[in-house]
């Protein structure tokens, strides 16, 4: 069973679905398109077995990923990522830009696709049309309106 955190905070909330050890790794297995239970198991070396099947189900079960049957015998089946799933890119890359900062060694950079230069992260407002600093930005709790 999994450890949940019992505070009214999106950040325990969200570590609750996805926060686990492996999570988050076979997550992005699936968004970078490995799909098998093998391809995945493959990737992510030192992953015991059933902590993979369990951590797939789990994350079925949370509704970030679905699974489809492709063989019947023996059964076998892909792996995709839900809507919910997808959202966590930013998630991701958020946590390779930190990265790119923080680690003694850099394995991965976010780069633009046409120029092949870092890209920077910010904040928009689509109400006012602007960027909008990380000094200008507060966390509003909606029942306190």
């Amino acid at each position: 069973m999994k450890m949940q955190y019992n505070l009214p905070c999106n950040i325990a909330q969200t570590l609750n679905i996805i926060g686990d050890k492996w999570s988050l790794l076979i997550l992005h297995q699936i968004l970078v398109g490995r799909e098998t239970y093998k391809e995945i198991h493959d990737e992510l070396t030192g992953i015991p077995t059933n902590l993979l099947s369990e951590r797939l189900k789990s994350l079925e079960i949370d509704g970030l990923i679905k699974r489809e049957l492709y063989q019947s015998h023996p059964p076998r089946n892909k792996y995709t990522l839900t809507k919910k799933g997808y959202d966590l890119e930013d998630v991701f890359n958020s946590i390779i830009l930190w990265g790119e900062k923080h680690l003694d060694t850099c394995y991965k950079k976010l780069v633009h696709k046409n120029c092949n230069h870092s890209i920077e992260h910010r904040y928009y407002c689509s109400n006012c049309n602007k960027v909008v600093k990380i000094e200008d930005i507060s966390v509003l709790d909606p029942n306190e309106q």
